[in-house]
């Protein structure tokens, strides 16, 4: 129980119920400079609740978005996968929708234009909103328009007068990441386009749930959705969730397609109504459902530790792969640091050279995978297991090593 009232940003309920209690942690994308070892680190709790009422998973906001995203070090196009997963995406729109060269396309959170780049190629017009500055920047160095703002329904005003009003309406992993819920979807309803169509690509509540994966959740990360809440979130703002795709990325993640409520061209699909009732079988409106949760989690962290511990004792070397929020939440919530892995590395450069937040845990070039010939190589970004372990199994002198997936249990991989 809480000591201060904490209302569920969608409904306004009092929220009071623990969904997982993850301890203290930073911000998983506040990368450490060797200037600030140091220093003090703000820390702030990372606590899950449920809302008893419309059964939300949400963390409280002790950051504003502000102070998270509007210098971040996450770059899409590092991952060629979810490079390859956004091309097929646009494929499927153009195809499924008629996206062509008289379409409009803006997304949101456009990031560094992993995604848009595609249309572009398509010669479809198209604006991205990103509120990370040194990131929107490279998407506009590739010739892709973009602007920096945070949406909402503000912003949603202004560019539906400035761009105009969109025929397909996109966000790929940022509903989690916002905390003012009701006014970013309210913003979507305001902007999108007569006939035009809304997707969103989220984490899967059940998936998280059913696979263990606790380490998704940190502080970016506002809201955690099932399909069941989200339907009824883009309903209450006049949006009518029509159909949803369940994707294997992110470890098990859904794409949702919504359009104006009273638009009656595009009638409610039977897999949007089985995934309501697979759902409601698997117990996602009932607290007890959530309460079961918290205790696979610990276990998962004695599980981990007693490996690495093992592995040390045994005279191991032992090296991370990757420099992730998921993993970030991993390492601080077990307790992980340098006591155990020497180093991690990460392609992104932005990462290269500094410290994972919390544990200080050095980031380096992947090349320093190689000349270290470690025993074993734990694989962070477990949500990219299959496109790491491709990588690895080509480089002759890691022959020998072993990889670790933490989730949703650890394994070895030889």
């Amino acid at each position: 129980m809480m000591d201060h009232v904490v209302r569920c940003r969608f409904c306004g309920h009092a929220i009071r119920h623990t969904f997982v209690d993850l301890g203290m942690s930073p911000l998983c994308q506040t990368h450490i400079t060797s200037e600030q070892l140091n220093h003090m680190e703000p820390f702030y709790p990372l606590h899950a609740y449920v809302c008893e009422r419309c059964f939300l998973v949400q963390l409280e906001e002790f950051v504003a978005p502000g102070e998270i995203f509007s210098e971040y070090a996450y770059f899409s196009s590092y991952a060629d996968s979810w490079v390859e997963h956004a091309r097929q995406y646009c494929e499927l729109m153009c195809e499924r929708f008629g996206v062509d060269r008289s379409s409009r396309v803006v997304e949101i959170a456009s990031n560094d234009g992993y995604l848009l780049q595609h249309f572009v190629a398509k010669g479809v017009q198209v604006l991205g909103v990103e509120p990370a500055a040194n990131v929107a920047e490279v998407a506009l160095k590739k010739g892709i328009p973009s602007v920096v703002k945070f949406f909402g329904s503000q912003t949603a005003r202004e560019l539906a007068a400035e761009f105009g009003k969109p025929d397909l309406l996109l966000g790929n992993n940022v509903l989690a990441h916002v905390p003012d819920l009701n006014d970013f979807v309210a913003g979507m309803k305001i902007l999108l386009g007569e006939g035009g169509v809304i997707t969103m690509e989220f984490p899967h509540l059940l998936e998280l749930m059913q696979h263990n994966q606790f380490d998704t959740i940190y502080h970016e990360h506002f809201s955690y959705f099932s399909f069941t809440t989200v339907t009824e979130v883009f309903r209450r703002h006049g949006v009518t969730l029509f159909d949803v795709e369940r994707l294997p990325t992110h470890g098990g993640s859904l794409r949702i397609y919504g359009r104006h409520a009273e638009d009656g061209s595009k009638p409610v699909s039977a897999r949007a109504r089985e995934l309501l009732g697979l759902e409601e079988r698997s117990g996602l409106q009932k607290l007890e459902t959530y309460a079961a949760f918290a205790e696979q989690v610990r276990e998962t962290k004695r599980a981990l530790l007693e490996f690495l511990i093992d592995a040390k004792r045994a005279g191991k070397r032992i090296v991370g792969y990757g420099a992730p929020g998921k993993g970030n939440t991993l390492l601080n919530y077990c307790a992980i640091g340098t006591d155990f892995l020497d180093f991690t590395v990460d392609r992104n450069p932005h990462k290269q050279g500094k410290y994972t937040p919390g544990t200080h845990i050095p980031i380096l070039h992947p090349d320093e995978l190689i000349k270290a010939r470690p025993d074993y190589v734990l694989i962070l970004p477990w949500n990219l297991k299959d496109e790491i372990l491709a990588t690895l199994a080509r480089i002759p002198s890691l022959k020998d090593a072993q990889c670790v997936v933490p989730i949703p249990r650890v394994e070895v991989v030889s």
